[in-house]
This record gives structure tokens, C-alpha cells and sequence, in this order.
């Protein structure tokens, strides 16, 4: 699987969980159809089949991109000293 950029994981989480919370406020065709978009595009990004999986997924990578931030950080530290 080819991993998104940070950015747009963080975008397309914020999109999904806007979505879900217009949804489950007040349901219309129009929600449950943006909802249906956002968790698609969540799959595909994950490379995940469903909801659960794709958000399991998402945390995933965000504690990689957060890893490989602190690491960026120590080597700056030992380059610096």
C-alpha cells in the first residue's frame, strides 16, 4: 500500500468525522450519501474494507508519521551537539 501524506489522512479523517456527526444529527439523503463518499475515500486511502478497519488503520499511520517526527527530532538533537 502506497501511504498517504500526513496532511491528507488529517484531511480526509476531519471529512469523515464531519460527515458522521451531520449524519447522526440529522439524517437526510444528502448525509447519508456524503457519509457513504467520505468513508469510501477513508477505505481507499487505508487500503481498508470497512469503517472500523480504515479508522484502526488511519491511528496506525498517524502513530508512524508521530514516530518518524520524534526520530526526525533525535537526529536533529545529535546533528546539533
Amino acid at each position: 500500500m502506497i501511504m498517504p501524506a500526513e496532511k491528507e489522512l488529517r484531511a480526509v479523517l476531519a471529512r469523515f468525522a464531519q460527515a458522521r456527526i451531520e449524519h447522526d444529527v440529522l439524517p437526510t439523503g444528502r448525509t447519508s450519501r456524503a457519509l457513504e463518499d467520505a468513508t469510501y475515500t477513508l477505505c481507499v486511502i487505508t487500503g481498508s474494507r470497512t469503517a472500523e478497519q480504515a479508522l484502526r488503520a488511519a491511528d496506525a499511520l498517524l502513530d508512524q508519521y508521530t514516530a518518524g517526527r520524534a526520530g526526525l527530532r533525535r537526529e536533529d538533537e545529535t546533528l546539533a551537539a
